[in-house]
C-alpha cells in the first residue's frame, strides 16, 4: 500500500503487535480481523462511510462499536477504531489492510515460524504438483464448503494449526488462488521476522551443512537473515538457481550448456 494507506497500514500493524505483547490472543484476534476484512469487502456502504473522509472519526469509530462491539473482542473492536479513524488512499485499502492485519496475527500466534515457513512452502508445492487438486481448489462450481473439506482432508493433523488456518483462508480471502496466496503469506511470514526468503532450484537435496552456509552467504548480502525454500529439479543438471525478491541468481549447468549452444549457433 502507498501513501496515507502505508501509513495507517503501519500504525496498525504496530497496535497489532503491542496488542499480542500485551496477552492478546493472537489467533482468535486474527479470525476476528478476517471477518471485519470480509464484512468491509462484501458491504460497499459500509466500506464507503468506513473511508469516508468528510466524517468525524469519532462518528465512524460510534458506527464501528455499534456494529462490531458484541460480535468481536476489546482488542479487535480497538484496531477498527482505529483503523475508521485513519486515512485510506483508497476504499478497498481498508479491508486489504484487515486481512493483512489478520495474516500477521496468524503468524504473531505460530508456535514455530520457520515450520509455519516450511509448512506453506510444502502445500504450495504439493498443490502446484497435482493439477487435480489445483483445478479442483480453482474450480467456480465447487463451494468453498467443499473446498475447505477437501484441504481438512489432505492436511488437518499433519501441518500446524497456523499453516490450516492460512490455507483455509488462501480459499476466501482476496487473493487469486490458494496457490497465490501461500506465496503471499510466505513473504508474511519473512517480514514479520524481519527475514528474507530465497528459493532455490537444485538437482539434489542440499545438505544440512550446505544450506547452512548458503544461507550465511545470502544473509550477508541481503543484510538479513534468509529463509530457503529448496525445489529439487533433476533438470537443472547441477549447480542452483536462487531467486531471492526480484534478484535471480542463475548458476545451474543447464543455463551454462543453453548459453553455450546460443554461442555455437550464432
Amino acid at each position: 500500500m502507498r501513501g496515507s494507506s502505508g501509513d495507517s497500514l503501519a500504525q496498525l500493524t504496530a497496535s497489532l503487535r503491542s496488542a499480542v505483547a500485551d496477552g492478546a490472543d493472537a489467533a482468535g484476534l486474527a479470525g476476528e480481523l478476517f471477518a471485519i476484512a470480509a464484512t468491509l469487502r462484501h458491504e460497499p456502504a459500509l466500506r464507503r462511510v468506513a473511508t469516508d473522509v468528510s466524517l468525524a472519526p469519532d462518528a465512524k469509530q460510534g458506527l464501528a462499536k455499534a456494529l462490531f462491539g458484541e460480535r468481536v473482542s476489546p482488542a479487535a473492536l480497538d484496531l477498527l477504531s482505529q483503523g475508521v479513524a485513519c486515512r485510506w488512499t483508497a476504499t478497498r485499502d481498508l479491508p486489504d489492510a484487515f486481512e493483512l492485519l489478520g495474516e500477521i496475527g496468524v503468524v504473531l500466534g505460530a508456535d514455530d515460524t520457520d515450520r509455519l515457513a516450511d509448512e506453506l512452502f510444502e502445500v504450495q508445492q504439493l498443490i502446484a504438483g497435482h493439477p487435480d487438486l489445483r483445478d479442483a481448489l480453482s474450480n467456480p462450481l465447487r463451494t468453498a464448503a467443499d473446498k475447505e473439506s477437501l484441504l481438512r482432508q489432505l492436511l488437518e493433523g499433519k501441518v500446524s494449526s497456523a499453516t490450516l488456518t492460512l490455507t483455509l483462508q488462501g480459499l476466501v480471502g482476496s487473493h487469486h488462488t490458494v496457490g497465490a496466496a501461500l506465496d503471499h503469506y510466505q513473504d508474511v511470514v519473512a517480514e514479520v521476522g524481519s527475514e528474507a526468503v530465497a528459493t532455490v532450484r537444485v538437482a539434489a537435496s542440499l545438505t544440512e551443512s550446505e544450506r547452512d552456509r548458503l544461507a550465511a552467504v545470502l544473509a550477508r548480502d541481503a543484510g538479513r537473515p534468509v529463509h530457503l525454500n529448496e525445489i529439487v529439479d533433476p533438470s537443472v543438471i547441477g549447480g542452483m538457481r536462487i531467486e531471492i525478491g526480484d534478484q535471480v541468481i542463475d548458476g545451474t549447468i543447464a543455463t551454462r550448456l543453453d548459453d553455450a549452444r546460443r554461442r555455437l549457433a550464432s
